[in-house]
Order: C-alpha cells, then sequence, then structure tokens
C-alpha cells in the first residue's frame, strides 16, 4: 500500500472510511493516519475533507463521461450506442458502488458552491446521454410520445437508486442487471430489441 501514490491513498482510505463510518463520522486525522501521511500532505492534494469527498464522485463520473463520449461517437446503430450507453452506466455504477453510495448519502453536506459544480458535472453526463435519446427521436428510431427530458431523468432515478439494493454477491451480475436496465429503456421508447 504504501507504494500506491499519496493522492490515491488518500482517496482509497477516505472512502472506505466514509462507507464505514459515514462522512460526518469520520475525522480528517482518522484518515491521514489510515494512509500513512501527514495532514500538511493531505492537504497538498485536497483543500478539505469536502474536496475529498468531491473527488471521490468525480473520479467516477469522469471515468463515466469518458466511457459515454466513446461509445456517442463510436460505430453502430443509434439503437446500439444507446443501449451500450445506457448497459455501462449501470456496470460502471455498480462496480464502483461504494463511492456513488457515499456521495449520494453525503452530498448535501457539502458546500454549497462544491454541490453547485458537481450537479454540472452530472448534468453535462446527463446531457450527453439525452443527446442520443433525442437524436433517435428525430431520426424517428425512437417514439417521441415522452419527451428525452423525462426518459432520461426516469432512467437514472434508477441508476441512482442502485446503491439502495445491488449487491456484488447477489443473483445478477452488474452487466447482467446493466443489460436489463438497457432494454428497458429501449422498451420504453417503443425501440423493441437493440439487434433488431
Amino acid at each position: 500500500m504504501r507504494e500506491e501514490p499519496v493522492r490515491q491513498r488518500l482517496l482509497a482510505e477516505a472512502t472506505r472510511l466514509f462507507a464505514e463510518r459515514g462522512f460526518e463520522g469520520t475525522s480528517v486525522q482518522e484518515i491521514v493516519v489510515a494512509a500513512g501521511v501527514t495532514k500538511g500532505a493531505m492537504y497538498h492534494y485536497f483543500d478539505s475533507k469536502d474536496d475529498l469527498l468531491h473527488e471521490i464522485y468525480a473520479r467516477v463520473l469522469r471515468m463515466q463521461m469518458n466511457r459515454l463520449t466513446q461509445i456517442a461517437e463510436g460505430p453502430g446503430s443509434l439503437k446500439q450506442r444507446l443501449h451500450q450507453a445506457a448497459a455501462d452506466v449501470v456496470e460502471t455504477t455498480t462496480a464502483n458502488l461504494d463511492d456513488s453510495k457515499i456521495f449520494f448519502r453525503s452530498m448535501h453536506l457539502l458546500a454549497p458552491e462544491t454541490q453547485k459544480t458537481v450537479r454540472a458535472e452530472r448534468r453535462r453526463y446527463h446531457e450527453r446521454f439525452r443527446g442520443l435519446v433525442a437524436q433517435g427521436q428525430r431520426a424517428g428510431v425512437f417514439s417521441d410520445k415522452v419527451p428525452a427530458e423525462l426518459v432520461v431523468d426516469y432512467f437514472f432515478g434508477s441508476v441512482h437508486h442502485l446503491g439502495t439494493w445491488f449487491h456484488a454477491e447477489g443473483p445478477l451480475t452488474g452487466a447482467q442487471v446493466g443489460k436489463h436496465f438497457a432494454d428497458l429503456l429501449l422498451a420504453s421508447l417503443g425501440a423493441g430489441d437493440v439487434d433488431e
């Protein structure tokens, strides 16, 4: 562990402690002791405990945004790309479930300015995803009976709820849940099966 870069160690230990004790129940001192660094080292990388919490979620969101961009601009029909994007966000959320759970449980504790930044980052992801739905609706590939905004809000409400019931040792893997969610999304858009 000591060979792991300090920044990564701090994030890993903060994630573990926030998951075990909650954001409010974890002190900066406990984080630095667990990471084997000084407070000065922590403050070199992070301005505050808020900053650590923000980064725990932001790193997952950055990874998901990069993947969504590759999928949206990649090969395949619009239907295939939307299906892949929907399955991917579920799979990457389940693979990083502690990060997401910690964040959604503690977001309200962040400073107002940090909350505003996080909402803007998440909105950019949702807008890119919604762009695929809207494009398909304009092209007649997807039904436009329900506005793209509502379709996306409904879908992500389910994704954000994963932390309350999904377990890695459960009967379905993250990839299987992702495929089911993606199938449901296409069905809600009247698009039928992804391979049709």
